[in-house]
């Protein structure tokens, strides 16, 4: 059987990226948001402190990803430039945040890892704004 069969339609394909892409993305906020409350809440922030950054700039950034990233993936905007800080999230999350813990307090930030790797081989798929704007770019000549 040919799996690269160039004549076959990429609707489903595209149908399966576009919903796990808006899954993922809703997932992950869920995980963002309470973090986004904590920051804006405005008291004692006790939080990973990444590369010594102090837990503050930590949990901002990780607001960034797991929050703004989030809804930029939903959208399928800059999606490959959003899933970096989101594999990069999830990346220290699992090796470094849950680094000495049990494979069960690790498994969450793996398996989010993992399928933001393989949204970034597939791309955003047709259901994204990304592909809309790059048609229009082709079809402008820009």
């Amino acid at each position: 059987m040919n799996y690269n069969n160039s004549n076959s339609s990429s609707v489903p394909k595209d149908i399966i990226v576009f919903v796990v892409r808006v899954f993922v993305g809703f997932a992950m906020l869920s995980h963002g948001f309470p973090k986004l409350q904590m920051l804006l809440a405005g008291g004692k922030i006790e939080f990973f402190d990444f590369m010594g950054l102090g837990p503050q700039i930590s949990l901002i950034l990780t607001v960034f990803a797991e929050f703004v990233c989030s809804i930029l993936l939903i959208l399928g905007l800059f999606t490959r430039v959003s899933l970096g800080f989101l594999i990069f999230t999830m990346a220290m999350a699992a090796f470094f945040v849950h680094g000495a813990d049990p494979f069960e307090k690790r498994e969450m930030s793996l398996i989010y890892l993992s399928v933001y790797l393989l949204l970034m081989a597939t791309g955003p798929g047709k259901f994204s704004v990304d592909y809309m704007i790059e048609k229009r770019k082709r079809a402008s000549d820009w």
